[in-house]
């Protein structure tokens, strides 16, 4: 199954890594880090650059299976990140923005996966409906001629 829905935010995903790895600062802006802070989030951005980028590789180039754990790893991730990130976070402004960001791609992830899933279904059934037509028309084929 093509699992376009996934490959999409995945792509989307891995571009957010690139961004993180070349501008690892924004993390530490967004979240009001202090400047003794910073160079821990400047880190913490870089590591969420190379995690992101591995996840989505799979996510874009793998096949069914590997795309599905792809996206369960992101939303597991995404999920975490938001948590821990708010946890440290000192005031309730920056906790909504990061709770408001990563579970909003946890769920967007989540979305994209549960379509593909039914349209995987949906397409299995057809193939099986097909088949047993096929054969349904072909015995009666065999007994015609």
């Amino acid at each position: 199954m093509s699992y376009a829905l996934s490959r999409v935010m995945s792509t989307a995903t891995a571009s957010y890594a690139v961004y993180a790895l070349s501008n690892p600062e924004h993390l530490g802006q967004a979240v009001d880090a202090g400047k003794h802070e910073q160079e821990g989030y400047d880190l913490l951005a870089q590591v969420f650059g190379v995690r992101d980028l591995a996840v989505s590789t799979f996510g874009v180039l793998g096949r069914g299976r590997t795309v599905r754990t792809a996206m369960w790893i992101r939303i597991a991730c995404d999920v975490g990140d938001g948590l821990l990130l708010a946890a440290r976070a000192e005031d309730d402004e920056v906790r909504a923005k990061v709770l408001g960001v990563t579970m909003t791609w946890g769920a967007l992830n989540l979305v994209a996966l549960t379509l593909d899933r039914r349209r995987a279904a949906k397409v299995e059934a057809a193939k099986k409906v097909g088949s047993a037509a096929g054969t349904v028309v072909s015995k009666v084929a065999d007994k015609v001629t």
